[in-house]
């Protein structure tokens, strides 16, 4: 089975990034969508994030109603902070039936050649990247590699930051979360 990783801190978990893994598992020959829920992101302030279980919590709200798509706290118990290739090697170990490819933004392939042992990752998994619209060039040695994947999907937009910031002002970003998403954050009151 073709599993494709989809990490982030996920908070919230919106409708962009249900689209992108359904995007990916309908067009390309992935399987699942795993989102790996990320405890703490090396780049991100660890206090603006919700608790783990939270995050968690919403993700399998997200995902429950799709055979494809699932949550997972894979990295929750893993030395922090975790780096990609740690959980690809904690991933194929614990599961060797399955094969692990990382799924991500070209902003984030963009960057790719400064992630730590980026080249033992390119060795041992595919790469499916997705459309965003950011600045800066992929590196050349990433140009028609056999393993990394270019999938169509809708560039999308929504940010995590623009929903909690939004929730915040008190506007209305029901739209943007799927409905058990939006009723849970609703009912606890959170980014308020």
């Amino acid at each position: 089975m073709k599993i494709g990783l989809y990490f982030g801190s996920f908070n919230p978990i919106h409708i962009g990034h249900l689209v992108i893994a359904n995007q990916m598992v309908e067009n390309s020959d992935l399987d699942q969508i795993w989102f790996v829920v990320t405890p703490h992101n090396p780049f991100k302030k660890k206090s603006t994030l919700l608790d783990n279980h939270q995050r968690l919590e919403m993700v399998y709200l997200a995902t429950k109603d799709y055979d494809t798509l699932k949550e997972s706290d894979i990295e929750f118990n893993l030395p922090q902070p975790n780096y990609t290739v740690n959980t690809l090697a904690y991933l194929t170990e614990k599961y060797p039936d399955k094969d692990f490819s990382l799924i991500m933004g070209e902003d984030n392939l963009k960057s790719f050649h400064k992630w730590k042992n980026y080249q033992v990752i390119l060795d041992n998994h595919h790469i499916y990247v997705y459309p965003r619209i950011s600045t800066g060039t992929i590196e050349t040695q990433f140009d028609n590699h056999a393993k990394i994947h270019h999938v169509e999907a809708p560039i999308m937009e929504i940010s995590s930051t623009l929903i909690r910031n939004s929730i915040k002002a008190g506007k209305n970003i029901k739209p943007l979360l799927p409905e058990h998403v939006w009723a849970y954050l609703d009912d606890m009151n959170f980014y308020r």
